[in-house]
Order: C-alpha cells, then sequence, then structure tokens
C-alpha cells in the first residue's frame, strides 16, 4: 500500500519498524536461532503474527481511515497488494539482490496487512477471527494431503492430487473460479481440472498436435479475408471477425495447454517473453539512435536488420 492520508503508512514495513529503505541484511545461517534475531531488531524478541494482529486492533480502534474501513472499501488495496507482491517476485528472483529481498520481504507484510484487515472487520461484525481463517486453512491443507495426515485411526492412503480431490466437491468445472481471474490463469486451471478427473492428453505430444490443428484452422478463416483488410485488422462489425476470434481463442487455449503439459505456466512464460521483447526491442531504438537512424520512419527492413544484429550479438556474448 504506497500511500495513505491521515494516520497513513507504508503497510507492515514500518508497523514493524522495517522498511525498504532499512540497510539490507546478510540471510541468516540455521544455526542463528532465535538469539541472532533478537539481535536483528535491536535485542528485541521478533515481531510475532499476534503482535501484527495486536496493532491491527489498536488501529481499528483508533485511526479514523483504518476504522472507516470495510471488505468492499478494502478490495482496490487487496488487488493493488498482490500485484506489488508478482512484481517484487519478479524482481528478487531476476536480481537476487538483498535489496530485491527487502523490497519482497516489506511487499509481502503490505499484502499480510490485507489478510489482518478483513479478519479484524471480520471479527468485529461476529462473523470470524483471524484464529478461524488459520484453522480453516490447515483443515483444508490436511483433507489435501491424505497420504501425509490420514484421517484419525486411519492409515496414510495414496496422494490422488489436488484437482481429483476438491472434483468430488465441485458442481462445476469454473465453480470457485473468480470470474476477473486472468484469462491465461483461468485456462491453466481450468485445464488442470479437467486433467484431475483423467481429461488429459498422456503426453506431449497430443496438445503440441491439437495446437497444429487449431493453426491450420486459423489459417482457413484468414484465407477467407482479403489480405489488405488483415493488414489493418477486421472490424468487429464484420461478420469474418467472430470466426477469427474464435478460431485463434482456440489456438491460445492449446498453447496454454501444451505449457500446462509440460510444467509450463503459460503467464509467466509470457511475461518472461514480453520482457525480452521489450529490451531487444530498447536495444534496437538505442542502437537506431547511434546510427541517427529513426525508427518511425526506418521501415521494417531496416529495423529487422537491427534486431537480428542485436540477436547476434547477445548470441555471441
Amino acid at each position: 500500500m504506497r500511500e495513505r492520508v491521515g494516520c497513513r503508512f507504508s503497510g507492515h514495513a514500518r508497523m514493524t519498524g522495517s522498511g525498504a529503505d532499512a540497510a539490507p541484511r546478510e540471510p541468516r545461517n540455521l544455526r542463528d536461532g532465535a538469539e541472532a534475531m533478537q539481535d536483528e531488531h535491536g535485542g528485541q524478541p521478533p515481531t510475532t503474527l499476534e503482535d501484527t494482529l495486536a496493532l491491527m486492533r489498536d488501529l481499528r480502534a483508533r485511526c479514523d481511515w483504518d476504522r472507516a474501513q470495510t471488505h468492499e472499501s478494502l478490495r482496490p488495496y487487496l488487488i493493488e497488494e498482490a500485484y506489488e507482491v508478482d512484481e517484487a517476485i519478479q524482481h528478487a528472483v531476476r536480481d537476487g539482490t538483498p535489496a530485491a529481498d527487502a523490497t519482497l520481504r516489506d511487499e509481502l507484510g503490505d499484502l499480510l496487512l490485507q489478510v489482518l484487515f478483513h479478519s479484524v472487520v471480520a471479527e468485529e461484525r461476529g462473523a470470524f477471527a483471524l484464529h478461524d481463517v488459520a484453522h480453516a486453512l490447515v483443515t483444508k491443507m490436511r483433507a489435501r494431503h491424505p497420504h501425509l495426515y490420514p484421517p484419525a485411526g486411519g492409515a496414510p492412503v495414496e496422494s490422488k492430487g489436488w484437482e481429483a480431490l476438491k472434483a468430488k466437491k465441485r458442481k462445476s468445472i469454473d465453480e470457485g473460479l473468480p470470474e476477473a481471474l486472468p484469462s491465461l490463469h483461468k485456462a491453466h486451471r481450468l485445464q488442470d481440472r479437467a486433467a484431475g478427473v483423467g481429461f488429459d492428453w498422456p503426453d506431449a505430444q497430443g496438445p503440441a498436435d491439437k495446437i497444429a490443428e487449431e493453426l491450420a484452422e486459423v489459417r482457413e478463416e484468414l484465407a477467407k479475408a482479403p489480405p489488405a483488410q488483415l493488414a489493418h485488422g477486421l472490424l468487429v462489425s464484420d461478420h469474418r471477425h467472430a470466426a477469427l476470434e474464435a478460431e485463434l481463442g482456440d489456438l491460445l487455449f492449446s498453447v496454454v495447454n501444451l505449457c500446462r503439459k509440460v510444467g509450463v505456466h503459460a503467464s509467466i512464460a509470457l511475461d518472461k517473453a514480453n520482457a525480452k521483447f521489450a529490451d531487444r526491442f530498447g536495444a534496437v531504438e538505442k542502437l537506431a539512435a547511434q546510427r541517427g537512424i529513426d525508427v518511425n520512419t526506418a521501415g521494417l527492413e531496416q529495423l529487422d536488420e537491427l534486431w537480428d544484429e542485436i540477436k547476434r550479438e547477445r548470441r555471441e556474448s
């Protein structure tokens, strides 16, 4: 949560006296234990979840802004914090620096703040409390791992996977999936659920062949429209637009299925492809500027030459 008015603070990081601008710490060795943790906090015992919960209750009691919040008003903050955690994870994985880890730590604190906030709001209206959230989580995770946590008095059972276990409780394949879930992730989850009940290819060749089949159908639709129209995109009002959209959707769905089958998440793969393209094209723009070339008027052939040159340089290095 980057901004607040009134008695605002920047998430859990400031609540615990740390922040993104704090000096990064070296990772603790396993032998350090509780004494080293106390040293890191100025000789004080490490902050616990109970401390953060107590602080959240205090803020609800004494801060006008915090007291005024509801589940509904907090929705935008929860979404924002989730995206910020995702971005921090990408930076931590890519950079691998203490500063990136500190940012991830702080963003996780901001996300934790949202869990605490909603739990305390629910507690105040008599719905549930944080300990109920924790109990539900532990119960669910144990039920999803019966091979590790068998029922009382029972023997461990063979794991059938989460999706197979959850499928027994669902009324439909999309039950419980948020409507606003990003399309690539929703496709992955739907395919996961279908695979959980046995509706899946035996190997990666099946979805790979399906991609070729769907691509052929896309080409059939492309052949029905004049090239000049396709060069500028079909209008939504064009009757061929809906048919092409449907075939391209099938193609994308098949690509996601191949990704899932080989253990790659399509949204992560696309994130990395986006970053790679942006980086390479940025290098093309920089090279063009060095040579006095205007990328706005250079044309495809000249830009393609610069693109290939950048690819060669990076491949050789």
